[in-house]
């Protein structure tokens, strides 16, 4: 179980917006692959033989793209059947692999399960903390490709590393029910309060001309479009391109852009910042769904050719957020593991 400093923590991390021309060093000590690769062995290595076979699939397993938000069983290791020892190296990958603020979030994600299940009157056994599950796929390891993934409802993170690239981190989805806690001990936590505020700010911000295109859509879309096995359902960009806004405006979108990246380790998010910004955030569009106001149920995307963002709020009367990062081209490191394997045919 997490403690209450863990959540003040986490809730006091969710507070900071790092800005593309002032990181915050985070992890400074150890690169990203390094510190993955430790604290994955690490991992594994506190798994007695039955628990191991359950945590560790092959990189080609089917598994590894088998990614959902909805609470359910899953494949891998769930903290319930994890020692002290394994409980301590699962946290240590979660943070080798995260930054402060995207650990702070998880860790919210995982105790509001606690806040549902003191909230709902039935089927409120559903509502675990301990029911996340921690996979890896392959030997973590410098020189092989591998990845690693920790997923329940409301969190579904994905990392893959191939030797000689740049770690993919997609998707990665964030959900939080409630958005905002309204009652109870962690009254007042909003796990998702950067994404929600600053979407809203945007679209507040696009000028009147363009509403027309801004808007797709009269109420809310109900959902994420780009679930589990459909992203490809959103292959071209809609609303209103970042180069058409104000000076102001496209600081807030890139602010709204870094709120995704900054869940990531400092490293690896200055790295998706980058790959973003040369492939053009002139070009990246904004489009929203429902009334621009909190209290409604609302929609919001951000889609370019190296980020797709999708961000909804409808359930719960407007207090459920489903929110999701893809990298349209890379997704479970498709592209880097297709390089990866073409070099190695080419020259092994």
């Amino acid at each position: 179980m997490l403690s209450r400093r863990d959540l003040v923590q986490g809730a006091a991390a969710t507070a900071a917006v790092a800005t593309l021309g002032g990181p915050v060093r985070v992890h400074a000590a150890e690169g990203a692959r390094e510190a993955m690769v430790r604290a994955a062995a690490t991992f594994l290595g506190s798994l007695d033989g039955s628990t191991r076979q359950r945590g560790l699939f092959p990189l080609g397993d089917p598994e590894r793209r088998n990614w959902h938000y909805v609470p359910r069983s899953r494949q891998g290791v769930p903290f319930k059947d994890l020692t002290a020892a394994g409980r301590a190296a699962a946290h240590d990958l979660m943070k080798a692999s995260l930054s402060g603020i995207g650990y702070g979030k998880a860790l919210n994600v995982i105790q509001l399960e606690e806040v549902l299940r003191q909230l709902e009157t039935m089927g409120s056994l559903r509502r675990d903390p301990e029911r996340y599950y921690v996979t890896v796929f392959g030997t973590p390891r410098p020189e092989s490709p591998w990845g690693w993934r920790i997923e329940g409802h409301h969190l579904s993170l994905n990392f893959t590393l191939v030797p000689g690239r740049p770690v993919a981190v997609t998707p990665a989805f964030f959900g939080a029910n409630p958005a905002e806690v309204r009652e109870g001990p962690l009254r007042g936590l909003r796990t998702l309060r950067d994404e929600q505020d600053l979407g809203l700010a945007l679209a507040r911000s696009v000028d009147a001309s363009l509403r027309g295109r801004l808007v797709v859509g009269t109420e809310s879309l109900g959902d994420i479009v780009s679930g589990p096995g459909r992203r490809e359902f959103l292959e071209a960009p809609a609303g209103v391109a970042l180069g058409e806004l104000t000076a102001d405006g496209r600081m807030t979108a890139v602010r709204l852009i870094e709120t995704y990246a900054r869940n990531m380790r400092t490293d690896v998010a200055d790295e998706k910042l980058r790959e973003i910004r040369e492939a053009g955030l002139d070009a990246i569009h904004f489009a929203w769904a429902g009334p621009v106001d909190p209290a409604q149920p609302h929609y919001y995307r951000l889609h370019g050719p190296t980020v797709l963002i999708e961000y909804d709020n409808t359930q719960n009367s407007a207090n459920h957020i489903h929110s999701v990062w893809h990298d349209p081209r890379n997704d479970f490191g498709a592209d880097l593991l297709r390089a990866h394997y073409e070099h190695r045919r080419h020259h092994g």
